[in-house]
């Protein structure tokens, strides 16, 4: 076409696909394409602001490495990833919520009751709950991937002074569905703000705080697997959270529990605390595949 326009560009653009080209991909890459050019038109794009777009797309991309993905995180902050979350809910099941780009595989066991404070000097919190299907029946066998932050505000990949497994782990429930564990209380944090992320979340007068929460991947055969958080219900960012991982049904309410009644069988750490502690009950639902 030798006749291309600022109006029919994106005509153009589709007629350049060949025949065999998969249907999802005419689909997804045409529409995509479509609110492109529409965008660059609505706001009459200029080419100071096109080269800065590249340029912000190239320090992405020159900041990202094995530990630190700026595209995941560009996605969260622009909302994206939670909006695809939320287009495939099924609202038989707890929501889930963004993955976060501090996620690691290969967490150890973690047996059911097992810690993951180990020697860190903060308040015990004891965490259980039940692996269930929609109608209220325990899912035999499902696997907890359970990871948070540190008393300090950082994941293990962020901070060189944790063991690369810090206050991660992995549970498998029993017939009951059960899980439990030991912690301490995750605390707020900043999304990394010292890249070009950063730079719009500054830019918008936006803050990078997260509310604090706890991470959850569940699996179970036969049902759709589960990414999701948790959050306190008395976390003050958690109407502010910046990359929009809050649902209603994932705040959670952490219960102050006495001296003296910590489980005496169960747990880990059963007849060495003493001291008040925190329990939080949280159920999670899995929908069948």
């Amino acid at each position: 076409m030798r006749n291309v326009t600022k109006d029919n560009i994106t005509d153009v653009f589709m007629s350049y696909m060949g025949p065999e080209t998969p249907e999802r991909l005419r689909v997804v890459l045409g529409s995509m394409v479509k609110h492109l050019h529409d965008f660059a038109r609505e706001v009459n794009l200029t080419h100071d602001e096109w080269n800065k777009g590249i340029a912000f797309l190239e320090a992405a991309a020159e900041i990202s490495d094995a530990e630190r993905h700026e595209y995941v995180l560009l996605s969260d902050v622009l909302g994206l990833s939670s909006l695809i979350d939320l287009l495939h809910a099924d609202p038989d099941g707890t929501s889930s919520s963004v993955l976060g780009p501090f996620h690691i595989s290969g967490s150890p066991k973690l047996e059911l009751g097992g810690d993951l404070r180990k020697d860190c000097d903060a308040q015990v919190l004891l965490a259980q709950g039940c692996v269930k299907d929609p109608d209220g029946n325990p899912i035999s066998g499902a696997t907890l991937d359970i990871w948070q932050t540190a008393p300090n505000g950082l994941y293990s990949s962020q901070d060189p002074d944790q063991d690369t497994y810090s206050f991660h782990g992995l549970q498998t429930v029993g017939a009951d569905g059960r899980y439990a564990f030991t912690s301490v209380r995750p605390v707020e944090y900043t999304v990394p703000s010292d890249g070009p992320v950063g730079d719009i979340l500054r830019a918008c007068g936006r803050h990078p705080w997260r509310p604090s929460h706890l991470h959850f991947i569940v699996e179970a055969p036969g049902f759709r697997p589960l990414v999701t958080e948790v959050f306190p219900e008395d976390d003050q960012y958690l109407d502010q959270d910046t990359v929009f991982g809050v649902r209603e049904d994932l705040v959670m309410r952490y219960q102050n529990m006495p001296a003296g009644s910590f489980p005496e069988t169960g747990f880990a750490l059963s007849g060495a605390v003493d001291e008040a502690y925190l329990k939080v009950d949280f159920d999670l639902t899995l929908v069948p595949a």
